[in-house]
């Protein structure tokens, strides 16, 4: 089956309404970052303390995700998602009131804190909804599954091209605080939408009892590792480009600069499907791990932000695939039964690496500038490339099993 048809075959299974209604959801996770960098930024003058706001929301994320993974394979994600789709906006909302308000600063990082533990990892459960989607498709499903994450990889990819630039559409049009109010409200629709698809109810037990498995494994750790560098990337990249931006006297332009990574990535993550299945996802990653630090290295030359546009759109473009590599990875290592769990202890290293990310290149931005903010993601992606090289014996190794493994069946 060509890329094409498979791409047909996916959004046929699915239903059209569910790929929009997935991808949608997804969007207020990727806004709120960025939205509460800039309102707490804008409101106290302090990046270090914006960072700091935007990190514990990051952190909070990536603590609370797996537990909400977990709950999500037990019960199924009806009613965890809905749950958090409410509480996370209610969350927004209570943030922008606090920092309007002047409230302590403790109080604002607390907040952004209870917003990020609430919120929901769209993304990675819509994986884990692939694979029951495609139970019934015979020999086919092994291909299918790895095509919707390469749909699944661009569509994250996009969520972090248009939320940002969602954000700084209400940032100029209306204010920060409203772009998160935005957020909030797409949150509240979109995140109930997406609890309650019918395709909810194909996310756990369906199929054949599984065992439960291991789930911290060290091929899994490795993952992990990787997804914290490359959310190290996302936070400290975005951090620089607000700082350039607020320097060149517009800083409501930051969100629109940053969405070029995720739109080169998104575009990418579409053309990995056309990548020859022989060429296998351990080999993927090392070949987009070392694209990513050649380039990344040019943002330690950018003085301008017509300058940073070119070089964050072509970095965008080894983000996807190396991200695409790591979900296919473990999803194809794990145990059936705990996709949904890994899938969200991944999406939570992403957002411990966007904390760490922010926090120390907000701190750098503080005392030097922006080059000392994207001189952090040029670390982040030497330390990645040395990851995966290093790893890639035991991820082959990790793969044979599953390369001989009958189809998949409906977890």
């Amino acid at each position: 089956m060509s890329p094409l048809a498979s791409y047909r075959r996916l959004f046929e299974l699915a239903g059209t309404p569910y790929v929009v209604v997935a991808f949608v959801a997804r969007l207020p996770l990727a806004m709120s970052q960025l939205g509460t960098l800039l309102l707490v930024a804008g409101a106290t003058g302090s990046y270090g303390l914006g960072g700091l706001s935007a990190g514990a929301l990051a952190v909070a994320n990536a603590v609370g995700a797996p537990f909400a993974g977990s709950l999500a394979d037990r019960l199924g994600q009806r009613h965890v998602v809905l749950v958090q789709s409410l509480a996370g906006a209610a969350s927004l909302t209570l943030l922008v009131g606090l920092v309007h308000t002047g409230a302590p600063d403790a109080a604002v990082v607390g907040v952004a804190a209870l917003a990020g533990l609430t919120m929901p990892q769209v993304g990675p459960l819509a994986r884990v909804r692939w694979r029951p989607i495609t139970a019934r498709t015979g020999s086919q499903q092994r291909r299918l599954v790895d095509v919707a994450f390469s749909y699944e990889g661009a569509a994250d990819e996009a969520s972090f091209a248009v939320g940002p630039a969602l954000v700084g559409v209400g940032v100029v049009a209306i204010s920060p605080g409203g772009a998160l109010l935005l957020a909030a409200g797409m949150l509240a629709v979109f995140g109930t939408a997406f609890a309650l698809h019918r395709t909810a109810a194909t996310g756990h037990g369906d199929g054949i009892a599984l065992p439960t498995g291991r789930l911290l494994t060290p091929v899994l750790l490795v993952l992990v590792a990787a997804q914290l560098l490359i959310g190290t990337l996302f936070g400290a990249t975005q951090t620089g480009t607000t700082v350039l931006a607020t320097e060149a006297g517009q800083p409501g332009v930051a969100g629109l600069v940053h969405a070029t990574l995720g739109l080169g990535s998104a575009v990418a993550g579409i053309a990995t499907a056309f990548i020859p299945d022989r060429f296998g996802p351990e080999r993927r990653i090392l070949v987009a791990a070392g694209a990513l630090l050649v380039l990344s290295l040019p943002l330690l030359l950018v003085d301008g932000l017509p300058a940073l546009v070119a070089v964050v759109a072509v970095l965008g473009c080894a983000v996807a695939p190396f991200m695409i590599g790591v979900f296919t990875l473990a999803e194809r290592v794990v145990s059936p039964a705990r996709v949904a769990t890994a899938m969200t202890v991944l999406a939570s290293a992403t957002g411990l690496g966007y904390a760490v990310g922010s926090t120390i290149a907000g701190r750098l931005a503080d005392h030097h500038g922006y080059t000392a903010a994207f001189a952090v993601t040029v670390s982040a992606m030497a330390l990645a490339l040395t990851l995966v090289a290093a790893a890639q014996r035991m991820l082959r190794a990790a793969l044979a099993p599953s390369a001989s493994a009958p189809d998949l069946v409906a977890a």
